[in-house]
């Protein structure tokens, strides 16, 4: 599964955000996603993913993780 779809899967399962409304250029503010759930989101990716994200810095968009996920 794309690391995208996967996002969008952990975003709709833990806080209810419709996939429809997720794209590369949401921000995680827009989306109402405050510092516990991008800690949620982290721990839910890495185990998905199963890879190790360490603590990601200068995060701001769905498409910044995606293309530090597929970096690693």
């Amino acid at each position: 599964m794309p690391i995208m779809d996967t996002v969008k899967a952990i975003l709709q399962d833990n806080l209810d955000i419709d996939p429809a409304t997720v794209n590369a250029d949401s921000t995680f503010e827009s989306l109402g996603i405050d510092s516990l759930d991008m800690v949620e989101l982290i721990c839910d990716l890495e185990e998905r993913c199963n890879v190790d994200l360490g603590e990601p810095e200068n995060i701001d968009t769905v498409g910044q993780l995606v293309a530090y996920v597929e970096s690693l």
